[in-house]
């Protein structure tokens, strides 16, 4: 395991998620349990792009419950079909939102967040977790990033974990 990312400095998103995405499945261990390997994906994420807050929620009890994340204090629960993250487990996808105060029934964890991408994590056909990214510019996600964050989420049920 790798605890040094290279960090490519004065390049595009789309090329430093090139670059992060093998250092990411180095930092993958499958000897250890899903939390630790969500907490180093939330470093490794936030090290690289610096988005106001990166953070997993787990399903558990058919609520989303906090994981591993970076940044400021956040929600610990999150019901079904609720806010951004509850809609991407409601409906198995990744979700884009270029302004939040736009996407009805938003949850406000914190008012700087200003948009927002979240990204299933899927165990058996069955989401399991979300990856869920705040910033605090408006329209600062794009199907580039869904692209690679979803590849980013697969690393993680690639044996028994999930």
């Amino acid at each position: 395991m790798s605890e040094n990312l290279h960090i490519l400095q004065d390049s595009s998103r789309e090329e430093q998620y090139k670059n992060l995405l093998p250092q990411i499945q180095s930092l993958y261990d499958p000897d250890v349990d899903l939390v630790a390997n969500c907490a180093n994906i939330t470093a490794a994420l936030k090290m690289v792009f610096d988005f106001f807050w990166i953070g997993f929620y787990f399903v558990k009890n058919n609520e989303l419950i906090l994981g591993p994340f970076q940044g400021s204090i956040a929600c610990t629960r999150i019901g079904f079909g609720k806010g951004v993250c509850g809609t991407a487990w409601k409906e198995k996808c990744t979700i884009i939102v270029p302004d939040v105060n736009l996407f009805d029934g938003h949850i406000a964890c914190s008012s700087d967040s200003k948009s927002e991408i979240v990204v299933p994590v899927f165990s058996n056909d069955q989401v399991i977790a979300v990856l869920d990214i705040d910033s605090d510019k408006l329209d600062d996600f794009s199907e580039a990033d869904a692209f690679y964050l979803e590849q980013i989420v697969k690393i993680l049920c690639n044996d028994q974990l999930c």
